[in-house]
Parts: structure tokens; C-alpha cells; sequence
């Protein structure tokens, strides 16, 4: 397919909604006890399998977990006007390419590790959302090491992509939300500092806060309800900025009214603490899995999702576990570990 086709596929399926429905010309109606998002469509006289997409996109605000109504609230409801918001096939192989895969070979991870073995299908059928915190504009908590600047988004990415191709390694399909063109894993201590990341499919990560995080839960929120009746999860990676003298374990948090958010959040935990007492059994691990849903990638995205903080990286202690890469290697492998486990105890 000519680059230029594949650049205007890529765009035409994130163009807003704005520019789609007038709102002002909307049809409004409100939520009655019982209500969920397809019996308002239906009451509507609208199709719920067509506009469902959009319908959450024009509400995604007034909307509970992103997913539920609130009695007596007024919603948008969408008409459908033209096919531009659906995800045609063709523009859905295009998001796939953007991995990019090829085979076995994941460009994505660089050269040295770019070749992922097969190493079982435990995770075939499964999608997972990787999100790493901060990038672009914003690199997250600074500090220095060995006279040099260091960052929070560079060490949280490299994590997750080993996380991905831990996953991949087991069947899973995976999407790395958040993204470097050039930065695959790296072995180095210091990770060199840059703000060309991107959000996929390759949008420019914007300088306000919160149009960063509606970036990210928009991307994910479409792929979720592309993907909708299979076995899809959240994962958030962040490196942690306490005070230089705080030491801390790694933390998980998910939503409260997320059953499969906090079993997810649960296995990964009791994962690390099994890992800690057979590697460290003179340590006790004091990180905890708890409930954060007032964060807004907890609150509005749409899987059910875990949110990890892996260490603190102004506290020498911590800088140990998140500088050397074999620790990070180690972090992403029990990660992966708890995700299986998540899954294969139903």
C-alpha cells in the first residue's frame, strides 16, 4: 500500500467527533433508572452496534467508569452520518502494521531485541493496552545520576516494552500505546533523554495535561470496542517521584468498582510478593494493591486495567531496581507473570 494511503487511513480514524455532529443539532435524552447505553439507544429508535462508538465519545464525560449512565442525567445521541468513525477492516489492518510486526520480528524493540521467541500460547486470544507514563513534552520526574539527568518517562517505557514482548512471547496481541521511534530496549544504565514520543497510531503527544491523558484513553477506548467479546486488559507503567528519602515497594492500583481490574491488579501483587520471599526472604515487601479510581486513566478508560507504580526515582534504593537493566528485565517478567495468572484463574 502506497505510504501516502496508509498516512491518510492511519488520520481518518481519529478524526473528532466535532467535526462529525453539531451537538447543538443533537438529539437529547435522559437516563432512567435502569438505563444502561444500549436500552437508551434502543428507546431512541437507534441502532446500538453502530453508534455505540460514537455515542461514548460524545458523552465520555458525563459517563460513570466511562461505561455506565447516570439516572435523570441528559445524553448525546448520535446519528449515524457517515462511516468515517467505524473501524473498516482495511483501516484496522492499518493499526495493525503500525506495531509493526513482521513475523516474529517486532521493530519496535530494536535490533538486539527485536526477534521474540515463542515460548507458549497461555495468552493466545488476549489483548493487552501498554501505557507508559508521561513522554513527549513531558518527561515525568527528574533526577540526577553519575552527574546526569535522568527521567521517569524513559525508564517506565523501557519496562513496558519488555513487558509487551514478554506477553507477545505467550500468544498475546499487544498494543504499546505510548511510543518511541527510535528508542527500542535498552541495556544502557542512564537512558538518554528525548521528547519525540508518540501516541498511537503516530499522533503528536500535546503539552496540556489532561488533552495528553483524553489522547491515551481515546486510542485505547477505540481498540477496546474494536476488539469487543474478547479477553482485554489495561496495563499503566509510572515511575514514582516521592521525596528523595522514601524508599517504596511497587504499588497497583485499579478502579473499585472493577472486579477484574482488582483481580488483575491482586494476581500481579501476590506475584511480587512470592518472587520477594523466594528472592529476598530476609525482606519484607510492603507494596500494596488498592483501589485509585480517581486517577483518569483508571477512571475513563474502558478495560479493566491495573496502574503500577514501579519505584521511586530519587531514592538511591529504588534507583537500583529501575537503573540496572536485568531489574527492569525482572520487573517486566513478573508483570507478565501476574497477567498470566490473572487470566488463567478465572
Amino acid at each position: 500500500m502506497p505510504q501516502k494511503i496508509v498516512q491518510l487511513l492511519v488520520f481518518s480514524l481519529w478524526i473528532p467527533l466535532s467535526a462529525l455532529y453539531a451537538q447543538d443539532s443533537l438529539k437529547i435524552a435522559i437516563a432512567e433508572k435502569g438505563d444502561g447505553i444500549y436500552s437508551l439507544l434502543r428507546k431512541q429508535g437507534v441502532d446500538p452496534y453502530i453508534t455505540y462508538n460514537d455515542f461514548i465519545a460524545l458523552n465520555v464525560n458525563n459517563l460513570r467508569d466511562s461505561l455506565h449512565l447516570y439516572e435523570g442525567m441528559s445524553y448525546f445521541i448520535p446519528e449515524r452520518i457517515t462511516d468515517s468513525t467505524e473501524y473498516s477492516t482495511e483501516q484496522a489492518e492499518v493499526i495493525e502494521i503500525k506495531n509493526p510486526v513482521k513475523g516474529t520480528t517486532y521493530d519496535i524493540f530494536g535490533e538486539k531485541y527485536a526477534d521474540v521467541p515463542s515460548k507458549s500460547e497461555r495468552l493466545k486470544g488476549t489483548v493487552y493496552y501498554l501505557i507508559s507514563g508521561h513522554g513527549g513534552p513531558d518527561p515525568g520526574a527528574m533526577t540526577q545520576f553519575l552527574g546526569k539527568s535522568i527521567s521517569e518517562d524513559e525508564y517506565a517505557y523501557d519496562v513496558t516494552l519488555r513487558l509487551a514482548r514478554e506477553l507477545l512471547s505467550h500468544g498475546a496481541q499487544v498494543y504499546v500505546i505510548v511510543r518511541d521511534p527510535d528508542d527500542g530496549i535498552r541495556d544502557d544504565q542512564i537512558l538518554e533523554m528525548d521528547n519525540d514520543e508518540l501516541v498511537l497510531p503516530d499522533l503528536t503527544i500535546p503539552l496540556d495535561q489532561k488533552e495528553r491523558l483524553e489522547q491515551r484513553v481515546d486510542a485505547v477506548n477505540k481498540l477496546y470496542l474494536q476488539h469487543k467479546g474478547k479477553h482485554q486488559r489495561l496495563v499503566v507503567t509510572h515511575v514514582d517521584s516521592r521525596s528523595k528519602g522514601q524508599n517504596i515497594d511497587v504499588f497497583f492500583y485499579y478502579h473499585e468498582k472493577s472486579k477484574n481490574g482488582k483481580k488483575l491488579a491482586e494476581s500481579i501483587h501476590n506475584t511480587f510478593k512470592e518472587k520477594y520471599q523466594k528472592y529476598q526472604p530476609n525482606r519484607s515487601y510492603s507494596g500494596t494493591f488498592e483501589d485509585r479510581s480517581n486517577l483518569y486513566l483508571v477512571k475513563k478508560t474502558l478495560p479493566a486495567m491495573t496502574f503500577i507504580e514501579i519505584g521511586n526515582i530519587r531514592n538511591e534504593k529504588d534507583q537500583r531496581r529501575i537503573l540496572d537493566y536485568d531489574n527492569r528485565q525482572a520487573l517486566a517478567k513478573w508483570i507478565s507473570e501476574g497477567v498470566i495468572l490473572d487470566y488463567e484463574t478465572k
